[in-house]
């Protein structure tokens, strides 16, 4: 069954990130996506995280569709204009890539190359209104296409901001009037501290797929809650993992608990993101 499918049916979906390489070594993030083949529904590939230059998401997309598996093609604002956004939509839609994510971009300042340019031509939500024009079978000028895609689409929803319910709530509407079918939160790391912002949400029909972060060490949990504002981590958590015997295998236990945590909730799906973890993903999506 297909990640849309699963959307639409209710069911539980399970969507991994996986980063493309800074290369053209593509061994490892093949290798890393065929060992966990079967097991997801999608492999989300970003487009260049944190605005440090890696191979495009559209060619890890297609990468990984070579070897059967379904992808989630991110779609960023930041790096290309309405002319360039539309074509590398409709260049995915020919190739059978189908779902698709919006997403703003970092600015480049926090990534490896500083002095590059952002574009910033269209925001996420203007992004997200060309692809259902797109999908209406014209392009941003009015001009009838020679055959019209069809994307299951994306959003991100900060989750995190508790200070800033509302303002969040009416970005919310305004993508759900944009067409957008499911949304992805920021790490995960305490259910009740996402519970206390999904309350809010009221009768509106949202597919939310909350992300579980990967924790490799004491040190990352620390500077998560330090310098992540809209990302709750949880004293106890941090106190767990510096105790623990194994600790490598207490923040395996960690994620594995948050998944089953989301999924008993009722939430729509997971994503995970490994961040340098992806061989412990079969032993994660085992158990």
């Amino acid at each position: 069954m297909s990640f849309a499918q699963k959307l639409a049916d209710g069911q539980f979906a399970t969507l991994v990130e996986l980063e493309p390489p800074k290369g053209v070594e593509v061994g490892a993030f093949v290798g890393h996506a065929q060992r966990i083949k079967g097991k997801v529904d999608a492999v989300v590939v970003p487009e260049m995280a944190n605005a440090v230059m890696k191979l495009s998401s559209l060619g890890g997309c297609m990468l990984l569709a070579g070897k059967g598996l379904e992808t989630v093609l991110q779609v960023c604002c930041r790096d290309r204009n309405r002319l360039a956004l539309q074509a590398d939509l409709l260049a995915a839609a020919s190739l059978g890539i189908t779902n698709v994510m919006a997403v703003e971009g970092e600015a480049p300042s926090y990534g490896d190359h500083h002095k590059a340019r952002a574009v910033y031509d269209l925001d996420e939500l203007e992004l997200m209104q060309v692809i259902a024009k797109l999908c209406a079978g014209k392009d941003m000028a009015g001009v009838e296409l020679e055959g019209a895609p069809s994307f299951t689409v994306g959003a991100t929803l900060n989750t995190g901001a508790l200070g800033t319910v509302q303002q969040e709530l009416a970005e919310l509407d305004k993508k759900l009037a944009a067409g957008a079918q499911y949304f992805l939160t920021p790490p995960v790391f305490d259910l009740d501290s996402l519970a206390a912002f999904t309350k809010h949400l009221g009768d509106r029909e949202v597919k939310l797929i909350p992300n579980v972060l990967l924790l490799k060490s004491v040190g990352m949990a620390r500077a998560i809650g330090r310098h992540l504002k809209h990302v709750h981590m949880p004293d106890s958590l941090i106190g767990r993992v510096k105790d623990a015997p194994d600790r490598v295998r207490e923040c395996v236990l960690i994620a594995q608990e948050l998944i089953a945590g989301i999924k008993a909730a009722g939430y729509s799906g997971v994503m995970i993101s490994p961040l340098g973890w992806e061989d412990r993903l079969p032993q994660i999506l085992g158990a």
